[in-house]
């Protein structure tokens, strides 16, 4: 299957160097947009790939064991190695329960994933989504996450620490900054103008976490802009992920696409992916090259798929 056959949002990849492959997730379930139409979820498909272009699969990376708590809206999966197996996290929601990232386990980056925890590391009474992983200096796990527009209008990124074994949080979460800080974000609702929301809203998705060669920790994250969906990019100025964080002037991508990862192909060079178009059902994965900058990231030409 090529590239441009397969309708993702939300893609992420794997490198396996076991394998010498690179494993392809996302959000595969297709559901109306707007959300605000509940369709069963199914699950997260993944596909296998040597050249980011030609990939085999569908292979089914979860499926939703009996019993387990979450009914639709499976989002935005994401595969790490850790401690000698592979974890995934991804968002979840019930009727009746808010949205959250639950952490699942498996003994192979294909599958199958299984919960390691009764529900979502997220806080039970925050509508959260879109966690990833992120292991410190100190060796110790993190998730970054964020706390939504839909519960807080000015969403805001948050990062918790987990316990060792990734099944828990631990302690409070630490806030990170909110959306409306980034100089390039957009309002985008106002009361006064027929919007449905009674305050202007700042949405924030897809946190990713990436150590610059200069020692230097940066956040690329997604919110809207000018010319629709965008990422942007934050900056720790300790070096640490409690921050304080700023946010870069101009955003890494700007116009109707985001929710990208950054990963190293087995070449050494440096990929972004995420998907574009932002309309539901037409969404692709692509892939462009992004290089350091002296004190940020650069991206440049698109690799044709």
């Amino acid at each position: 299957m090529h590239t441009r056959e397969i309708t993702i949002r939300d893609p992420f990849v794997y490198r396996d160097d076991e394998q010498q492959c690179y494993y392809l997730y996302g959000t595969t379930d297709l559901h109306p947009p707007g959300g605000k139409v509940l369709v069963p979820g199914v699950g997260f498909n993944c596909w296998k790939s040597t050249d980011l272009t030609n990939w085999e699969g569908p292979m089914h990376a979860f499926r939703p064991p009996e019993g387990f708590w979450a009914e639709h809206q499976f989002w935005a999966p994401e595969v790490f190695k850790y401690r000698g197996a592979y974890y995934m996290l991804a968002t979840f929601k019930a009727h009746e329960r808010y949205r959250g990232t639950q952490v699942l386990r498996a003994d192979s980056p294909e599958g199958p994933f299984l919960p390691i925890s009764e529900g979502p590391v997220t806080p039970d009474d925050w509508q959260c989504l879109d966690g990833t992983l992120y292991v410190d200096t100190d060796g110790a796990p993190w998730m970054i996450f964020c706390h939504e527009w839909v519960q807080v209008y000015n969403g805001g990124m948050w990062a918790t620490r987990l316990s060792e074994d990734l099944t828990r949080a631990v302690g409070r979460p630490q806030h990170l900054f909110n959306a409306a800080e980034a100089p390039w974000k957009k309002k985008q609702a106002w009361p006064d103008k027929g919007g449905e929301h009674p305050f202007p809203i700042y949405v924030t998705d897809g946190p990713w976490m990436y150590e610059h060669s200069n020692g230097s920790l940066l956040m690329l994250w997604s919110s809207f802009g000018d010319k629709g969906y965008a990422m942007g990019l934050a900056r720790s100025t300790t070096g640490t992920i409690l921050g304080p964080w700023e946010q870069m002037d101009q955003p890494l991508w700007k116009e109707d696409g985001g929710h990208g990862m950054i990963f190293e192909t087995f070449e050494g060079e440096k990929r972004l992916v995420f998907h574009t178009p932002n309309q539901r059902y037409d969404e692709r994965a692509v892939f462009y090259r992004i290089a350091e900058t002296a004190d940020g990231l650069q991206c440049s030409d698109r690799i044709e798929q």
